[in-house]
């Protein structure tokens, strides 16, 4: 089971819920931080025994000798991240997205494959969570392929927590493509409705089922409830706005450990979400 939790703007609290919700849970639970840009969810989880893996992506790299200009390279790719110039071939690695598909294309074997780095993949443990996480090269725009390579560590045996970049563009779009069920976290301002708006709209299109959970609930207004009401979404947990919660979250403590009675709280709303699954199966 795979459940992606994501949030239309950064800030309404998407990593409090999914690592509480992991912290929650007995089992085979793995949490996949694909929030590569700004992975956050190590501070609260504290993963031990990381280890680090490179990832790169598959660029070309041309040996002009062999290159009889033909151009098929340049008309294959879409991101002109290898383009014909006169009577050479320039490549633009930071526009490859390393499909390969100019080497597999070239009819003279000028193209090979060289290596641009995008950034590393850490694994560790918290208690009975196997943690991974992406952390993206400073500098780095192309996310989705070092997304890609955590959502490689989803196993079918365990229960896939998938924390999600904030927004709705393609990063989070690579982070929750294939998620069973996907938790919108949102609160109850003009803003965070604006946003959880797109979101709706971004999970709807790729055919998701989804949930809303309003963090920081007894703030802001009532829009927020109005509006999936009126879409018929379903509210599947609100948090309060406490003190103690954001004290503990200040300190890099989970809610559960500074108010253990939400870990019922998580626990049902887990329970909640499989049974919808399982409804949609």
């Amino acid at each position: 089971m795979v459940i992606a939790v994501a949030s239309g703007k950064g800030g309404t609290g998407k990593t409090t819920i999914a690592t509480n919700l992991a912290a929650s849970l007995d089992g085979n639970v793995r949490y996949l931080d694909c929030d590569v840009e700004e992975p956050n969810a190590h501070i609260f989880l504290k993963p031990t025994d990381v280890e680090s893996e490179t990832v790169t992506l598959p660029i070309p790299e041309v040996d002009q000798s062999k290159c009889d200009l033909c151009g098929i390279c340049d008309e294959l790719c879409q991101f002109s991240a290898i383009t014909l110039m006169g009577d050479y071939i320039m490549t633009f690695p930071e526009m490859c997205h390393g499909c390969k598909g100019c080497m597999m294309a070239c009819p003279t074997g000028a193209i090979s494959e060289a290596k641009r780095e995008l950034g590393v993949m850490e694994k560790g443990r918290s208690g009975h969570i196997d943690f991974y996480h992406g952390s993206l090269r400073v500098g780095e725009a192309m996310s989705p392929p070092l997304i890609e390579r955590v959502k490689e560590q989803i196993s079918p045996e365990a229960l896939n927590i998938i924390d999600a970049p904030p927004g709705t563009s393609c990063p989070v779009i690579a982070a929750i493509k294939a998620a069973d069920y996907l938790l919108l976290v949102t609160e109850p301002t003009p803003f965070g409705l604006n946003d959880l708006k797109l979101a709706v709209e971004t999970a709807r299109l790729m055919k998701i089922p989804f949930g809303i959970v309003i963090n920081r609930s007894d703030v802001g207004d009532g829009r927020t409830a109005e509006y999936a009401a009126a879409e018929n979404i379903p509210i599947l947990m609100e948090i309060p706005d406490k003190r103690e919660i954001a004290e503990a979250y200040s300190n890099g403590i989970l809610m559960v450990e500074a108010l253990p009675e939400m870990k019922e709280k998580f626990q049902a709303l887990y329970q909640n979400v499989r049974e919808r699954i399982i409804e949609a199966e």
